[in-house]
């Protein structure tokens, strides 16, 4: 079978969706997995064939009116709705649709809007998804509006402002653009598909209100494939685990330097770290006089964190996904706050007793942030509920849960 996987977003939205690929294709499926260009190393890692969508994502992300954007400004977005968003989300809309019309099977994620032409192969449609954000629950909030602290009463309704249809019917004009344009009619059909979720049971039970074909495989984690550089190992080797800290890849802004801050809290509490600064930081001379801290431009987390006593981190699921495998404890300090994600899964680490209260990057203090990483450096609890959940997630084979939902979905069909 020829297979696509559709998906857009940063690093943690390709990756899993790429260990899915790779695990496809090792059972004899053709697999395209179409994203924005700068992940095309990324994904022909995994052995995926790849198709770029005709649009500079990267760029955007890192400009100054699409960080505005990305922070759900509403003045920025109306600012630049039919300059830079209407002709991009066409130009995405009609390399999806033109590799879903090659394929036999159609992997993708609600934020790519495929739904708007999935009425064209109703059967061949499946829904992937890490983040449970689509569909409502009363079991907890819509996760990318969770730092709002909405009462529980109000966890279905915080859905809505997620919908699909509302969100579409915002973007009438160039999803009507893109419909006609392909000779179909100017308005779409919703269809029932089947949803994957690569998220772990043991760490987010699935909640008993969501439909039965609604379905927690497992986190979806490839073969490790991944080597620390020679000058990573040689500072694992030299002393006591570090703590590892990184605030994803991600442009941000914050009240304090973070790079000197790292630095100051090093020797404060008399620690080794580990910082991978990504794309949103800039570094600090001081820090790199400092044996006890490494600076890296980025890491492989699948092989780093075994070796590191706990982790700070941005709070995307991929990197939460990957402290839980490994066993360690984490700090979240969300990056996208109140919006996004990544306070809900820092929440969710703290009820699973494996991490500490969330600190959103925008808050962080010189106090507040040394009082939180000495929490995590030193309460024991924590690393007794990590390994615990650990060993939990050790046994789970959450990619091939997901195939197995896939397949026989496939075979049905047929």
């Amino acid at each position: 079978m020829k297979i696509a996987i559709l998906t857009i977003g940063t690093r943690g939205d390709v990756e899993p969706f790429a260990v899915l690929g790779q695990a496809l294709a090792a059972r004899g499926h053709r697999v395209m997995l179409c994203t924005a260009r700068n992940f095309e190393n990324l994904v022909r890692s995994y052995g995926v064939g790849f198709r770029p969508v005709d649009a500079d994502l990267q760029a955007l992300v890192n400009s100054e009116e699409g960080s505005k954007m990305l922070k759900a400004n509403l003045f920025a977005i109306r600012r630049n709705l039919r300059t830079v968003i209407y002709p991009l989300i066409e130009r995405l809309l009609q390399d999806f649709y033109e590799l879903a019309r090659e394929s036999d099977r159609i992997l993708y994620r609600p934020k790519t809007l495929a739904d708007v032409f999935a009425d064209q192969f109703p059967d061949k449609m499946v829904k992937a998804l890490v983040v449970p954000a689509t569909h409502p629950t009363s079991r907890f909030p819509n996760p990318l509006f969770s730092g709002f602290g909405m009462p529980t009463f109000l966890n279905r309704l915080s859905y809505r402002l997620n919908n699909l249809d509302h969100w579409v019917s915002l973007l009438n004009e160039p999803v009507a653009n893109f419909r006609r344009r392909n000779g179909l009619s100017v308005t779409h059909k919703s269809i029932q598909a089947p949803f994957v979720y690569g998220l772990s049971e043991h760490f987010l039970p699935k909640p008993d209100d969501l439909p039965n074909d609604h379905h927690f495989t497992g986190f979806w984690f490839g073969s490790p494939h991944s080597s620390l550089s020679p000058e990573t190992e040689r500072f694992l080797r030299n002393g006591e685990p570090p703590l590892a800290v990184t605030f994803g890849s991600m442009p941000f802004e914050s009240n304090v330097n973070l790079s000197r801050l790292v630095n100051e809290t090093a020797k404060r509490l008399k620690t080794r770290m580990i910082l991978v600064k990504g794309w949103g930081m800039s570094i600090s001379p001081e820090i790199r006089h400092n044996k006890d801290v490494l600076v890296l431009d980025s890491a492989p987390y699948d092989a780093l964190f075994p070796h590191v006593q706990a982790v700070v981190h941005h709070g995307g699921i991929g990197t939460t996904a990957q402290c839980l495998r490994a066993g360690k404890p984490m700090l979240v300090c969300p990056v996208l706050y109140p919006v996004g994600d990544q306070q809900f899964w820092g929440e969710q680490a703290v009820r699973k007793g494996v991490g500490v209260k969330p600190v959103p990057v925008g808050k962080i203090t010189r106090e507040n942030f040394a009082h939180s990483v000495a929490q995590l450096l030193y309460d024991d609890n924590l690393y007794e509920n990590s390994q615990r959940l650990a060993a939990l997630i050790a046994h789970e084979n959450g990619v091939e849960q997901a195939l197995r939902v896939v397949e026989r979905e496939e075979m049905a069909v047929v």
